[in-house]
């Protein structure tokens, strides 16, 4: 399991965190009061400002919270993916596809409310979120030596950009199972990767044999 996936909320603020996450996503940020929040944890509004300040509190813990979560994934992956490039890069499309499924409300959050962080939480987000590109650029060139590091970088925001349309899939009863649903990004992924680097085939080759997801 992917340390970005979303897990059962072990703790009060965990828990708080996540309504949160679903409030601001289905209502908008400013659609959501402290009150609303608290009932969906089973506490009363004030009560909630024994964990947080307020509401910017929880957006900027939310949207900065997620970026480390994955950029510390992202890298756990490289480290442990030993001497095969593209072992690596399965490992990182599977865990930002746990991201992509499991915390569907934090894309929406991260779409809508972003300029809504203070600045210097907004710079962190944005320097996170660089890193975690660069990482993916690398590990892209080491599987597809042949682009240059402009196109791979094209590729790897194209890609996030598939990985994170989930949101905008249709309802959940509509889509795929998770595991089916699972292997289809995972295959795009690769195929798209691979139409960049002028293998438009290597996507399905390599997609046979990754495993998935949930499975």
């Amino acid at each position: 399991m992917s340390n970005a996936q979303s897990a059962a909320p072990t703790s009060r603020r965990e828990q708080i965190l996540k309504e949160a996450a679903r409030l601001f996503a289905e209502r908008g940020f400013h659609g959501v009061g402290v009150d609303e929040i608290g009932a969906a944890v089973g506490i009363s509004g004030p009560g909630l400002y024994r964990h947080f300040a307020g509401k910017d509190a929880m957006l900027a813990e939310l949207l900065v919270g997620i970026s480390e979560r994955l950029l510390a994934g992202g890298r756990m992956r490289v480290a442990e993916g030993g001497g095969s490039p593209g072992a690596v890069l399965d490992a990182l499309i599977e865990g930002h596809i746990d991201f992509a499924l499991d915390d569907r409300p934090l894309i929406t959050l991260h779409d809508r409310e972003l300029d809504r962080l203070r600045e210097a939480d907004r710079k962190r987000v944005r320097q996170l979120q660089r890193q975690y590109v660069e990482l993916w650029v690398e590990v892209v060139r080491r599987v597809h030596p042949g682009p240059s590091e402009s196109r791979a970088r094209a590729a790897v925001h194209a890609v996030f950009g598939l990985l994170n349309s989930t949101p905008h899939l249709g309802r959940p009863g509509a889509l795929p199972g998770r595991t089916e649903m699972a292997e289809l990004l995972h295959r795009l992924a690769l195929g798209a990767f691979g139409a960049v680097a002028g293998e438009p085939e290597a996507g399905e080759s390599m997609a046979a044999s990754a495993p998935v997801p949930g499975a």
